[in-house]
Formats: structure tokens, sequence, C-alpha cells
């Protein structure tokens, strides 16, 4: 069963990180995603689950009872990890609803790619069309039925800044997943940070200019014949909002630093909180001692 990585909980939200393979909201029910996690940790939280962990109207159907509410704001794909943020009541989602739409969310992600970009930083602006049926996008004319305007910045990361492993195939259990790929080598980490949010957007831009991400069996040109998993070199690793009812500055960052673990950062100033560390899981795919979040207040 796939843990729950709370980053931050009140009575109006929830901040987690989503694990690498974890659907953020699936209509199967054969395999665990977001939603259905955080909505038992609610119910067991208000004493309304079944014997089995899971709500009782999930479970038992009892008329008149009701499953925990918890609104989705934000997706990210099956196999990316990362900061998502979600509502717990109607209120918080209807506030972090409009914030996302008038871009009032800043979505920072750090992908490993195959080849570094002709230019050091820079921005790519595109059309994109999804074609539901094999649940894949691509770059279009904008004339196209469908089409929809896709945005994003990209800068290179220094390699003291890095996030991910700069080596993989190494004795790290993270990166055995790549273990299959071609002979490693220094790969090139980017920043991102979407203005648009596109189905696949990221992977599909990266790709159209020949830096297909690392691991990615749908836009890598090197993977997409295989059809084993392969874990993608892609994390939301950074999400700025305001909170719903207090209306403050809500910042969350995950940063890899020295004694073995990734700091959490939450708000702007210089004061801090300590927290207990949280259990970061290995499929996150940080740097691969990274296995602690830490969090600090501002």
């Amino acid at each position: 069963m796939a843990t729950l990585n709370i980053l931050y909980e009140d009575p109006h939200i929830l901040v987690c990180v989503k694990p690498h393979g974890i659907a953020t909201q699936s209509k199967s029910i054969r395999y665990p995603d977001m939603v259905s996690l955080i909505k038992n940790h609610l119910a067991k939280a208000s004493g309304t689950s079944g014997k089995s962990g899971a709500p009782k109207s999930i479970d038992s159907r009892t008329p008149g009872s009701a499953e925990p509410y918890l609104a989705v704001i934000h997706r990210l794909d099956q196999p990316v990890a990362g900061i998502l943020v979600f509502a717990k009541t109607p209120a918080a989602a209807k506030d972090l609803n409009k914030q996302l739409q008038n871009q009032g969310f800043g979505k920072y992600y750090r992908a490993l790619v195959t080849n570094a970009p002709s230019e050091k930083e820079g921005t790519l602006e595109d059309y994109m069309v999804k074609d539901a049926r094999t649940n894949t996008s691509r770059i279009c004319s904008a004339k196209e039925n469908g089409a929809k305007i896709a945005r994003l910045h990209y800068d290179t990361v220094p390699d003291h800044g890095r996030l991910f492993s700069t080596v993989s195939g190494s004795s790290s259990s993270v990166d055995v997943s790549l273990s299959s790929q071609s002979q490693e080598c220094h790969k090139t980490e980017l920043e991102i940070h979407l203005d648009t949010g596109r189905h696949h957007q990221i992977r599909v831009q990266l790709a159209s200019i020949g830096c297909p991400i690392v691991g990615d069996t749908k836009y890598n040109p090197e993977l997409t014949g295989n059809k084993g998993w392969q874990t993608i070199r892609l994390c939301a690793y950074k999400l700025d909002f305001k909170h719903p009812v207090t209306h403050k500055a809500m910042h969350f960052q995950l940063e890899p630093i020295r004694h073995n673990s990734v700091i959490l950062k939450r708000g702007a100033g210089n004061s801090h909180s300590s927290f207990s560390p949280i259990h970061m899981p290995s499929m996150l795919l940080l740097h691969p001692q990274s296995e602690l979040l830490h969090i600090s207040q501002g």
C-alpha cells in the first residue's frame, strides 16, 4: 500500500508529495490513487472509516453517510512525482481554482534531459493537441481543431543546485530503473516554470527541441519501444499559491542539501519552526542520499 506523505494540512487544504507511478485521480479501483489515499486519511482522522480503513460510505454504503470532501485542484501525470495541493472544503476549492485560472499558482519542475538545449535558458511556445485515443499529445498548428497554446520557461540548473542524481545506474536503489538505458553520462537538468498546463506539456515541448526527458517511454525516441516500466526524471519540486482563507503566501520547495536530507521551505521569511522529519519515499527520485524532509516556515 502506498504511503501518504503529507507536507502541510489544516482544515482547508492538504499539501502532499505524489510518488512516481500513482495517479492523481483514477477511475480504476484496482490501484490506489492520491484521492483515495487522502480520503482514507481524512476518514480515519474524523473517525468515519470502516474496518478496511476506507470511508464507511465506500465500504458499507451506509445510507446518509458521506465520504470526506476533497477537491483536485491540479494534477500530475502518473509517472511524475511532486507536490500537490488539495482542497478540503468547497470554499477552498473555489478560491484555489480561481487562482489557478488567473495564473496565481507558481508551478515549477525539474527535469533531467538526455541532451542540453541549444540555449541555456529560454521560452518555448507552441500549440498542442491531445489524442484521447492514444493518451498522447503533440505539437500542431494554431489552426488545427482542438489546438491550445502551450508556454513554458526553462533554465539550466548548475551542478551544485541539482535535484536529481547526475549518474544513474549507481548503487542507489532510486537509480536501478535506469540500468537498462544506454551508456550513462552526465545529463542536463532543467528548471521549468509553466505558464499553461497542457496534457504532457513539459514532456512534449522538451522532446520537440531534441531534449527528451530521461525515462520517458512516450516521448523519448530511445525508449518509445520499451514495454517495461521506466521512472521518468521529472518532478514538480516547487509550488506557490495563496492560502484560500488567510490569503497568506504559501511556498513549498524540495531542495537537496547536505547530511542526507531534503529541505521543504514554506514562506519567505527568515524565522524557522521545527517539525518532525517526514520520510521521503525513494520513488520520488531526488538525490540518492536525500531521504528526509524538514519543514521551515517563514
